[in-house]
């Protein structure tokens, strides 16, 4: 089915390669930003009216987008099946439909704080207009990982084991005790007494722990540059690499001043 003239210019907007787009893509990853370090702010916050403004403007943005993304996806059901487009689903229903049925304040802040999981999908749009994103990819991605893990956890605990009604101090509580136990730190001071609290710690150690030692990894570790070997298929080599390490093959790594 042929796309309309506004379709087609939705996709430019999206996907081409104008000043224009640039600039609108631009201005959408600031706005992902923006959303999720409110997000991770606002877990802290009280409900006021205010904020319930917010989230309706911050809600209706969000659908914006989501169906404008949708609209052009060439493969729809392949776009709703990622995870940061369910997350993104999630995040909606949080804004715009929870609250009118709901005043469970703990599962409204869980649900919103998977907007974290954005980040993913906005790592897809800097990579594309970014020359410094693609040159720290992994360093980027290792940071991401142990970001969103570390704010995820801290919305879980905040929700689940400490006492909301406090706010802020609360929230901050929850924060030292996800840093404190992802980092095997256990100063002892705060900790979860239940079964299911110490069943949530455990999984804090592993998985935080197996996160913070990739991003040190990739932050020490000699980048590799991306470049698929066309034998073996390793797509990933040392920047001065002349033969592939996994067999043999000659390499032709494109470098600054290099020409076939």
């Amino acid at each position: 089915m042929s796309e309309s003239s506004l379709q087609r210019e939705v996709r430019l907007l999206y996907d081409g390669r104008s000043k224009r787009a640039k600039r609108f893509r631009y201005a959408l990853i600031a706005f992902d930003i923006g959303s999720i370090l409110y997000f991770v702010a606002a877990a802290a916050l009280p409900q006021t009216l205010a904020l319930h403004i917010v989230n309706l403007v911050l809600g209706i943005l969000i659908l914006l987008d989501f169906a404008a993304r949708l609209w052009i996806a060439p493969d729809r059901l392949k776009l709703l099946r990622r995870i940061e487009t369910l997350a993104d689903l999630l995040v909606l229903v949080s804004l715009l439909v929870a609250p009118l049925i709901t005043d469970n304040v703990a599962f409204l802040r869980i649900l919103r704080g998977l907007r974290l999981l954005h980040s993913y999908r906005l790592m897809h749009d800097l990579r594309r207009d970014s020359d410094f994103f693609r040159a720290h990819e992994e360093k980027v991605l290792a940071a991401v990982n142990l970001f969103v893990f570390l704010f995820v956890a801290t919305s879980l605990a905040f929700a689940l084991f400490f006492d909301t009604h406090t706010g802020v101090e609360a929230y901050v509580d929850a924060l030292y005790f996800t840093v404190a136990t992802l980092t095997t730190t256990g100063f002892g001071d705060i900790t979860l007494h239940s079964t299911g609290g110490k069943l949530f710690s455990v999984v804090v150690m592993v998985v935080g722990v197996a996160l913070f030692v990739q991003l040190v990894r990739a932050m020490f570790q000699p980048s590799k540059v991306k470049y698929t070997c066309k034998t073996c298929g390793l797509n990933r080599h040392d920047p001065d690499a002349v033969h592939c390490k996994h067999c043999g093959e000659v390499l032709k790594i494109p470098t600054p001043g290099y020409s076939e």
